[in-house]
């Protein structure tokens, strides 16, 4: 794959060989963000289980303490007193069995997370084919679910991000933006990190932190040293 001339720079900076801390390592990342956009910071961390078995699964949320930089759209699925409260808290739109076949026929989906009340699960669970492949299914694990409507609108639009393996037993998140302190994205990254050694399964056996990779939307990527991130 041709590399351009920024990125190959940019990869200059970093030895293939080395394990970095946490600290090194965002520092190198914001250094190789070079594209003419904010680029976002992602981590992507592989883990030593097999998500194939319910018992190692991995998947919860957590609110970043600096966000991610993004503004997120959020839907919310309510009846009654509850759509006061997913607008009075902010949510984006707010609805009910009229947006199936908006979501199911015309295809939209203007929106970045789904909130639901319990009691609108038979409505969502309608939309599965269509929101399942693309991680957009309310889950109870991370909040998504709940009566609480208010609480949960307000932790996504403060930073909070959803971590889940993908089939590869690797969990991409982003950490923030390029343009964020070498401090902002390390206490967003530690947070993180902390709430993915808390969820690790009793079922995991032998090394948790298999490899975490830092990296920009569009730089190399930076790999850290796992026996030093608790």
């Amino acid at each position: 794959m041709k590399r351009g001339k920024k990125y190959v720079e940019a990869a200059k900076l970093i030895d293939k060989a080395n394990l970095y801390d946490a600290v090194e390592a965002i520092s190198l990342v914001k250094k190789s963000a070079v594209a003419k956009f904010d680029e976002t910071v992602e981590a992507h961390i592989r883990l030593g289980v097999d998500g194939r078995h319910a018992d190692q699964q991995v998947r919860g949320a957590v609110v970043l303490p600096h966000g991610t930089g993004k503004t997120v759209k959020v839907l919310v699925f309510a009846k009654g007193d509850k759509v006061a409260e997913a607008e009075a808290a902010g949510a984006d739109f707010v609805g009910g069995d009229e947006l199936v076949p908006k979501i199911q026929n015309d295809g939209w989906l203007d929106f970045d997370v789904i909130v639901a009340t319990p009691d609108m699960m038979g409505v969502v669970g309608r939309l599965g084919r269509v929101l399942g492949p693309k991680g957009l299914m309310p889950n109870p694990k991370a909040g998504t679910v709940t009566m609480d409507v208010t609480k949960a609108v307000n932790d996504i639009k403060a930073g909070k991000i959803e971590y889940r393996l993908d089939k590869t037993n690797i969990i991409h998140v982003p950490v923030g933006k390029a343009s964020f302190s070498e401090e902002q994205l390390a206490d967003n990254f530690q947070t993180l990190m902390s709430a993915i050694n808390k969820a690790k399964p009793a079922a995991a056996k032998g090394q948790y932190l298999k490899s975490v990779t830092l990296t920009s939307t569009m730089g190399p990527g930076v790999k850290l040293n796992t026996t030093k991130i608790s």
